[in-house]
């Protein structure tokens, strides 16, 4: 393949030389390179084993980051124009990813095998040697019984499981075990509902509904068709290997203070909890809890939040971003144009590349692949930043049948294209390739139009949380922007937008205020009046679910304004003033409007009306007129009741002629 140094030079900022071999004839070259301490980046992931022990064996310390220079970018129909796209590769690579914290799962290797037939019992035989055995055959169980009984065998139907590997909790009904004495078919004893396991592993051969949402994210959850051997041979050698303690990445970091799903029984954000493929979030209170454990990693969540109460941390959204702002800038500075970012996970998008690479006409030199652990994790603040920092287009690369539903990364487009349109960016920037064919990876890349990015684009770097890089790169692109529109109407679900409310049927009673978790509802304690920055408003429509009268609405839009204007005031009236001490305590229309309904009306003020003057008083004055006047507050009736006043009432109620006997 081609190297143009001059261009990664350009774009890394670096005097470069190239070799050929450095993995052979040139190993001596990099022995030489490698034994400075400092910040070293490969270009080859082939040879990166050996690369990793010549450092070692000559002491380096500072870790090796590597990129792939080859399938991505040099081996390519194109590859005399990838120069540019290398830089990019190499910059990118470049920058520092921490360390991700992990979760631990336990497994004791306790396994419940599910099965309808004899299939279930075969397998319970491959893993009796390694593994802590029960079968459960689903009714009528109709089998062949044992020659000998060397695992428990039992009859009963899956209702309902939960948990994960080494802690599943399996309910049965119709559960009864096998009777000893069974001769031709395998006999059971009386059944019971609802019966208890708990198991390590679940080997699911029954053919029928998965017992888990998103089955093949659920660690230790295994399930093959009983009608393929090589399926159900596969998941038993897995079911095998399970056993011992096994790490995990905490991809999700949570932020409880952070997160607007509830408040006093008030539910209002739920996007996190409607998107979780895994059933991993549940409601707690005032906000979610995320169980580690179950976490499949999808990413939807944190991409999905609104407040960035939800964060990834593989990587870290912060490292991901500089990642793309490195890639996107020594793209540029070497000359390259019209950049095309093609975001691919490992497990289905490395493959791909490399196939279309060593079998075909490979990317071309305007695509940049940029790799992260699920396509779902990228949020909003990603591709909006991507095309501030001058990207011309995006495109997702999804297999053609998703390992669980996409619907968070669907929503995102949905967010992100309407603002790209309102920009005048025009249409076409965003969109996903759902392909297992690399070929059609390729067909795909090369009907892009040649579309032109940004021509003021940014370099600002993302600090601060989501949330607040969010609102940085919508600034940069609004400012880059070729004919930018000031307010973009949005879909539902939105992150940004106004409250409007029904002033005049607004009663000021500021539920809304206490309700909103960012403090875009704001009161003033000096007068009745509402309050509404928009900046701040997330859209979680707990104002809208608290107020008591019903007159909020949300209405989602980016105002690119808002970051720069002032609180908006939504309501505001005169006070009510106490009429003994001139003390302003309650909103002029409501008072007014409580007095006209009870005047003359209620039981309490037709005999005294002036009761009323109580409700036109401040709470201190309040108890100092009740004192003063001796009021009782149920009335002149008595407030104990004697048996006496009983037996006067039943008397009275007592028809005519009744002689009581």
């Amino acid at each position: 393949m081609p190297l143009d140094a001059d261009a990664v030079g350009r774009g890394c900022h670096l005097d470069t030389t190239s070799a050929t071999h450095l993995c052979g004839a040139e190993l001596n070259r990099f022995k030489t390179i490698a034994s400075e301490d400092g910040p070293l980046t490969v270009g080859c992931t082939q040879q990166a084993t050996l690369f990793r022990d010549v450092a070692g064996e000559i002491g380096r310390t500072t870790p090796l980051q590597f990129a792939n220079i080859r399938e991505t970018a040099g081996w390519s129909s194109e590859a005399k124009h990838a120069g540019p796209k290398m830089a990019a590769l190499l910059a990118a690579a470049a920058e520092p990813v921490p360390p991700t914290p992990s979760v631990e799962l336990q497994s004791g290797g306790i396994i419940l095998i599910c099965g309808r037939d004899e299939t279930a019992v075969e397998a319970a035989n491959l893993v009796k040697d390694h593994l802590d055995v029960t079968v459960l055959i689903e009714p009528p169980a109709s089998i062949a019984p044992p020659g000998r009984t060397e695992f428990p065998v039992a009859k009963g139907k899956v209702r309902g499981a939960k948990g994960h590997l080494g802690a599943f909790e399996i309910t049965v009904d119709d559960f009864a075990e096998a009777a000893p004495s069974s001769r031709e078919v395998l006999t059971f004893g009386p059944s019971r509902n609802n019966a208890r396991s708990n198991c390590d592993i679940v080997l699911d051969l029954t053919g029928g509904a998965a017992l888990f949402s998103a089955a093949d994210l659920r660690d230790g959850y295994l399930r093959a068709d009983p009608a393929n051997p090589a399926a159900v041979l596969q998941a038993v050698l897995k079911a095998r290997d399970l056993v011992g303690t096994f790490e995990k990445p905490r991809y999700i970091n949570f932020e409880a203070r952070l997160c607007a799903h509830s408040r006093s029984h008030r539910t209002g954000c739920t996007r996190c909890l409607d998107l979780c493929p895994a059933g991993a979030i549940s409601a707690a209170g005032d906000h979610v809890a995320i169980n580690a454990n179950i976490c499949a990693g999808c990413g939807q969540c944190a991409a999905a939040c609104p407040t960035g109460a939800a964060s990834y941390g593989l990587p870290p959204e912060d490292a991901l971003m500089r990642r793309l702002r490195s890639m996107l800038m020594a793209f540029r500075e070497a000359g390259g144009e019209r950049a095309v970012v093609l975001l691919h996970d490992e497990a289905h998008g490395l493959p791909l590349i490399d196939a279309l690479a060593r079998f075909g006409d490979g990317l071309p030199a305007n695509v940049l692949p940029f790799a992260v652990n699920e396509i779902t994790q990228v949020g909003l603040e990603a591709i909006i930043a991507a095309f501030a920092y001058g990207t011309s287009a995006m495109r997702f690369l999804l297999r053609a049948k998703p390992r669980h539903d996409v619907a968070g990364l669907s929503r995102t487009i949905a967010v992100a294209d309407p603002i790209l349109v309102g920009l005048n960016f025009g249409a076409d920037r965003i969109a996903t390739i759902e392909t297992d064919d690399p070929d059609d990876l390729l067909d795909a890349l090369r009907t892009i139009p040649p579309l032109t990015p940004t021509p003021r684009p940014a370099s600002f770097h993302p600090l601060g949380k989501k949330r607040d890089v969010l609102r940085f790169a919508l600034s940069e692109l609004h400012r880059s922007a070729p004919a930018p529109a000031d307010v973009i109407a949005l879909p539902g679900g939105a992150p940004f937008g106004a409250v409007e409310i029904d002033v005049d049927n607004c009663t000021l009673c500021l539920s809304c205020v206490s309700a909103c978790p960012t403090s875009a509802l704001r009161d003033d304690p000096e007068r009745p009046v509402l309050r509404f920055i928009e900046d701040a408003c997330v859209q979680c429509g707990l104002c809208q679910a608290t107020c008591p009268e019903k007159v909020i609405t949300l209405s989602p839009r980016i105002d690119f304004g808002a970051s720069r204007a002032p609180a908006r005031v939504l309501k505001e009236e005169e006070p009510f003033c106490c009429i003994r001490c001139n003390k302003p305590f309650g909103v002029k229309s409501s008072i007014e409007r409580v007095v006209a309904k009870l005047e003359g009306k209620h039981w309490m003020y037709k005999a005294s009306p002036e009761r009323l003057d109580v409700i036109k008083m401040c709470e201190d004055c309040r108890v100092n007129f009740v004192a003063e006047q001796g009021f009782e507050t149920y009335g002149a009736a008595p407030l104990v009741r004697t048996t006496d006043d009983y037996l006067r009432e039943r008397e009275a109620q007592r028809p005519l002629g009744d002689s009581g006997e």
